[in-house]
C-alpha cells in the first residue's frame, strides 16, 4: 500500500491529506502569532529574501501557493504594482479566509485572487504565471513531486519558481541548540499558546523528515526546473530553492 510521511508517522496519502487540513485548521487562529514566537520574527526576514530573490518585478503575475495567511502574498503585491496581480491559493479554507481579511485590513483589494485549491493538482492554465512561489508548504504537501511538477506547469517559459523551508542545519553548534529548540520548546509554546501541543509536534517532525538541501534540488531538477540553486539562510534553519523554466 502506498504511504507517505506525516510527522515520523507513515500513513496513506489519504490520511496525510486529512489530518494535514486538521492541524491547520486548529493552529490557523494563532498560526501568526506562533510563527513571531518561533522564529523571533525571523520568519519575516526569510520571506522578504525570497520575494527578493524572485526578480519580481512590476506587471508580473504570482501565484502564491499553500500562501495561508498570506505574508508572502502581500510582498508579492507590492512587488508587482498596479499592473500586476498575485494569486494566493490554500487547500484549508480556514488559513485562506485568515490571508484575504489579513490582506484586505492591509488595504489591499485590488490585484490580489484567490482559490481554494490543492498544490498537487493547480487548477491554472498552462504557462499562466510569471512566478509561482511556496513558503513553508511543501513539506506538508502529500505528494511533493507532484506539487513541484504541476508548479512547473503553470509557469511561462522563463518564469521562476520559489521554493522557501526549513531545511538541515549546516552549523554544528547551532544544530544542537536548534534541536533543543525545535524538540522542547516548539511544542511546549503549540500548547500554551494555540493549545494545540501535537499540531505543533507533528510541525517539527515535518522539517526532519522534510528533504534536505541538495535532496531538494534534485527534486525539482527532475520537476522539470533548470538552474535550481538554493540559499540557506539562519545557518541552514531554512533554504530558499529558486528554479527557472527553460
Amino acid at each position: 500500500m502506498d504511504q507517505v510521511d506525516f510527522g515520523y508517522e507513515r500513513v496513506t496519502p489519504e490520511e496525510k491529506s486529512a489530518r494535514v487540513q486538521g492541524v491547520f485548521a486548529s493552529v490557523a487562529p494563532r498560526y501568526d502569532l506562533m510563527n513571531d514566537l518561533m522564529s523571533f520574527g525571523i520568519h519575516r526576514l526569510w520571506k522578504r529574501f525570497a520575494v527578493g530573490i524572485s526578480g519580481v518585478r512590476a506587471g508580473a503575475q504570482v501565484l502564491d501557493v499553500a500562501g495561508g495567511t498570506g505574508d508572502c502574498t502581500t510582498l508579492y503585491r507590492r512587488a508587482v504594482g498596479e499592473s500586476g496581480s498575485v494569486t494566493l491559493c490554500d487547500v484549508n479554507d480556514v488559513m485562506l479566509r485568515i490571508g484575504r481579511d489579513r490582506l484586505l485590513d492591509a488595504g489591499l483589494a485590488s490585484g490580489v485572487h484567490y482559490a481554494r485549491c490543492d498544490a498537487e493538482c493547480l487548477p491554472f492554465a498552462s504557462g499562466r504565471f510569471d512566478c509561482v512561489n511556496i513558503a513553508f508548504g511543501l513539506r506538508n504537501v502529500t505528494r511533493k513531486e507532484r506539487a513541484l511538477e504541476s508548479m512547473h506547469r503553470v509557469l511561462k517559459f522563463g518564469g521562476v519558481a520559489i521554493v522557501l523551508e526549513f531545511s538541515r542545519v549546516v552549523l554544528p553548534m547551532l544544530r544542537e541548540l536548534y534541536d533543543a529548540w525545535s524538540t522542547r520548546v516548539i511544542p511546549y509554546l503549540g500548547g500554551r499558546v494555540a493549545g494545540d501541543e501535537a499540531s505543533y509536534r507533528y510541525l517539527v517532525e515535518s522539517i526532519r523528515v522534510h528533504p534536505d538541501q541538495e535532496s531538494l534540488q534534485r527534486l525539482m531538477e527532475q520537476a522539470g526546473f533548470s538552474k535550481v540553486r538554493y540559499f540557506n539562510l539562519s545557518g541552514g534553519i531554512v533554504a530558499v530553492h529558486r528554479g527557472y523554466k527553460l
